[in-house]
């Protein structure tokens, strides 16, 4: 994987499980947006290929490939002016023709994705004047509309409160459990990557460090090794699974030094 002249990751070999919900984890500039852009088809890569149920995916057409899979990227931008009903709507270009007419079915998919993401209200509000949060799940919206059975989320919970954080991400759980749909989330969080992931991707200066279930991956030494921090792991009440403990980084600090007293 390289942008231009910049090499991010070499000799990489990754499997995402169909109908698993994964998570790509690791520090700053580790590659994990990277491997998502070209899973995505967004960037091809200098070597190798890029496979989606056996057909390299750099050789589908763009409309092909967007039917199968819908991808929230970071920092994306909206046009100037545009309301959030008409951006989500835009999730529906995949099953769009030169002859089709918006039907009933586009018109209910773009409702649902604005249910799910807590928008109906906003609908007819311009997305430059939405709070950093408000447009992160405008975003959403639009990707859920396009209703692909795989769907790639770079950092989905950016910009969000933790109660809306949560209830994304209860909603992403919901439709690769219930719906079958896979979903590859980049995160940040290891707590929530434990709780929700099924599979876990570990990046580590552009190569895969560890992958697997959250049990198997998440170990004090991992921790130590791939993201410079001591913890203890213990056992989530909610689910059984790993929940990460993070010891004290403190540092030595030399005592405030006191004013003298007059004599």
């Amino acid at each position: 994987m390289a942008y231009e002249q910049r090499v991010i990751g070499e000799h990489l070999t990754v499997g995402i499980p169909d109908g698993e919900f994964t998570v790509i984890l690791g520090p700053n500039a580790c590659g994990k947006s990277t491997l998502l852009r070209s899973l995505s088809r967004l960037l091809p890569p200098r070597a190798g290929t890029v496979y989606l149920d056996g057909k390299d995916i750099h050789r589908m057409r763009a409309k092909e490939a967007a039917i199968r899979v819908g991808l929230l990227p970071q920092s994306a931008v909206s046009p100037a002016g545009i309301t959030v009903f008409d951006l989500v709507r835009r999730g529906r270009y995949p099953h769009q023709s030169a002859l089709s007419r918006w039907s009933a079915e586009d018109e209910q998919s773009v409702r649902q994705a604005l249910e799910q993401t807590n928008m109906t209200e906003l609908a007819d509000r311009s997305v430059d004047e939405l709070s950093g949060g408000q447009r992160q799940r405008a975003w959403i919206a639009m990707a859920l509309a396009q209703e692909s059975p795989i769907l790639l989320l770079d950092e989905p919970t950016t910009f969000l409160d933790v109660s809306h954080q949560i209830s994304l991400l209860d909603l992403f759980s919901d439709l690769n459990r219930t719906a079958g749909r896979t979903i590859v989330a980049v995160l940040h969080d290891i707590n929530h990557a434990a709780r929700y992931a099924g599979h876990l991707v570990v990046m580590s200066g552009g190569r895969v460090a560890a992958e697997g279930s959250p049990a198997d991956v998440l170990t004090t030494d991992l921790l130590r090794e791939v993201f410079g921090i001591d913890a203890t792991i213990i056992e989530d009440p909610l689910n059984g699974g790993p929940h990460v403990i993070t010891r004290h980084q403190g540092r030595s600090v030399a005592p405030t030094p006191q004013p003298r007293k007059a004599a």
